[in-house]
């Protein structure tokens, strides 16, 4: 049985800006339910359909 990734790295889109979050659908693992994260946390670059990569508690664009 292989273990799930709990800490990444991720891949992510996001797919809805709303005020100061972000919603984000997790391209590493499809069946996941989208994540709510606080925009202060993201790089102030982001638009809706951009491509983050999240690793070491870090999100960078792709």
């Amino acid at each position: 049985m292989q273990k799930e990734k709990i800490m990444g790295p991720f891949d992510y889109e996001v797919v809805q800006i709303d005020g100061d979050y972000a919603h984000l659908r997790n391209l590493t693992q499809p069946e996941a339910e989208n994540k709510l994260v606080a925009r202060a946390l993201l790089p102030d670059e982001i638009a809706e359909g951009s491509r983050l990569h999240y690793e070491c508690f870090e999100y960078s664009l792709l």
